[in-house]
């Protein structure tokens, strides 16, 4: 059965580039952003996982970790590293998971039940889905899940942007816009009354009887 947005991410343990975790206790009280990719030494994911090397401090500031994925072994993932951040220009030190035995990529329903039960000899092609970002809150349930496919690199900064607007309106009673970024307004979400609004947001604007927006709360 396929995740949704709100189901609890599943746990399990296994090795990575960092010693072996157990995803839920790895993930503490904070956010996690786990994003996978079809096999090692390929083109587009070595531009991702630096280009998220070079986001790692503003994922923290955000109280989220990065964990990578590949169905390769935590060996190759090593030795990848070192062309990663060459290509990238920043060191690669959040934990790449290894998944010989697929185990996580069919857990977060990547690829089928019947896709084999070991990564050797597999070909990118044969990965493609698992190409999947999600993000994963303290309650450990899906806030997001994007996937792409293999010629598409991932726009990360747009992955943070969709943090900083869940974890808004996690704490207020706002939505987002589309396109909406840091210190845009924001929209007051259908379960506030304009009673309640005019005290909680005095000065909103309607545009529509249900579409008002108000600066960005802080």
């Amino acid at each position: 059965m396929s995740l949704r947005i709100n189901d609890i991410a599943p746990d399990f343990t296994a090795e990575t580039t960092q010693g072996p975790i157990r995803f839920h206790e790895w993930i503490g009280d904070g956010w996690a952003v786990l994003f996978s990719h079809p096999k090692d030494f390929t083109p587009v994911c070595t531009t991702e996982l630096g280009a998220v090397a070079g986001l790692e401090k503003q994922f923290a500031a955000r109280g989220a970790k990065v964990i990578g994925l590949s169905v390769d072994p935590v060996s190759s993932h090593s030795k990848w590293t070192s062309d990663i951040e060459e290509v990238g220009g920043h060191p690669v030190t959040y934990p790449l998971i290894g998944d010989t035995e697929l185990k996580v990529a069919k857990l977060y329903d990547m690829l089928q039940a019947d896709a084999g039960d070991a990564s050797d000899g597999r070909t990118p092609a044969q990965n493609a889905p698992v190409r999947t970002v999600f993000v994963i809150g303290p309650d450990k349930r899906i806030k997001l899940t994007v996937a792409y496919p293999m010629t598409t690199g991932r726009n990360f900064d747009e992955i943070i942007r969709v943090l900083d607007s869940i974890q808004l309106t996690a704490k207020h009673r706002v939505a987002t816009p589309a396109n909406w970024r840091q210190g845009d307004d924001v929209i007051i979400t259908g379960a506030v009354s304009n009673e309640e609004a005019d005290k909680i947001f005095p000065g909103y604007k309607t545009v529509k009887p249900y579409l008002r927006t108000t600066a960005q709360p802080q």
